[in-house]
């Protein structure tokens, strides 16, 4: 058969357009799949449900009110989705809480109130912009006024087990005021003076009745929220297996009434080095002690392979 030219062109045309729209379908059905592959692997935020029945120190929190209901739902996605920070929260609380809860429970004060350390600090040692310092961020002026030794070479705001007891005389001293555990430990965050304020300007005594400066106003919901996640990880995304938990250093007590003149050599004595030392007694400021006045020092030692069985 005879094909003319035009005929050819014609046929041509109408293949290329045919390869074209298959091309198109093809690309469009592969572009469905990436997307839908894409959009199963992609993680989705979700809201963290509230539990029914919430409370802080025994003390229940009014959820039936909107406004409570709504600030713990801030802290608590907020706290959940703040991966990292409380992540390492929660495993330094393998290493420190065993230490507070002792203490906590030696003052007859609620289990829940080292929940605020976690909140004050994330359980380290840290120093905030205004100079409050350690787990239980304490300014230096408070401390001494308790009197805490504060100089060029101790700091007892970095001794886990004095700054707690400080936070428990406060605790006490704020509840025979107030009343509720819940109050207690809101003026810890704003000051008996700045809390008693606005118990006077606002004739409430009720902290879930109260207008508060936006930290003391969340202080509480954050730390029901550091409660309600560390007590169940698992149950907001924190996948974390007891062998991962950071674990208590092993160590013993050891007195000293007199001058240390290094306590690199020092620490050599109890066949461990000066990171190990410092990193057990964080209140020793400097790499020697005066101790003019002859004070009895308790410093920690690690005993015999602390350094590896605190990480098995």
């Amino acid at each position: 058969m005879k094909i003319t030219a035009g005929k050819a062109v014609i046929t041509i045309m109408f293949l290329l357009s045919a390869g074209f729209v298959f091309t198109l379908l093809v690309s469009a059905d592969s572009q469905s799949q990436e997307k839908a592959e894409y959009e199963e692997s992609t993680p989705v935020a979700v809201s963290w449900a509230i539990p029914e029945n919430v409370n802080f120190a025994g003390e229940a929190m009014p959820l039936q009110y909107f406004d409570t209901r709504e600030s713990l739902d801030r802290e608590l996605n907020a706290t959940a989705y703040r991966h990292g920070s409380t992540l390492l929260t929660i495993k330094r609380a393998g290493r420190y809480f065993p230490e507070i809860e002792k203490i906590l429970k030696e003052y007859g004060i609620p289990d829940d109130f080292k929940y605020l350390a976690c909140a004050e600090s994330d359980l380290s040692n840290v120093i905030s912009p205004a100079g409050a310092t350690g787990f239980w961020q304490i300014m230096e002026g408070t401390g001494r006024e308790s009197g805490m030794i504060i100089n060029r070479e101790i700091d007892e705001r970095y001794d886990l087990d004095k700054s707690t007891r400080f936070a428990c005389k406060y605790f006490l001293k704020a509840y025979e005021k107030y009343g509720t555990w819940t109050m207690a430990a809101a003026s810890y965050n704003n000051g008996l003076n700045g809390l008693n304020e606005q118990v006077d300007i606002q004739k409430e005594t009720n902290y879930y009745d109260l207008l508060l400066n936006e930290e003391t106003a969340r202080y509480i919901f954050r730390i029901v929220s550091l409660k309600l996640v560390m007590a169940e990880p698992s149950k907001y995304g924190f996948n974390i297996g007891p062998g991962e938990m950071y674990r208590p250093v092993p160590c013993r007590e050891v007195k000293v009434d007199t001058t240390v003149t290094s306590f690199e050599q020092f620490a050599r004595q109890f066949d461990t080095n000066y990171k190990i030392l410092k990193f057990l007694n964080p209140w020793l400021r400097k790499p020697f002690l005066t101790n003019s006045e002859r004070r009895e020092y308790t410093i920690r030692v690690p005993e015999k392979d602390a350094r590896i069985s605190a990480g098995l």
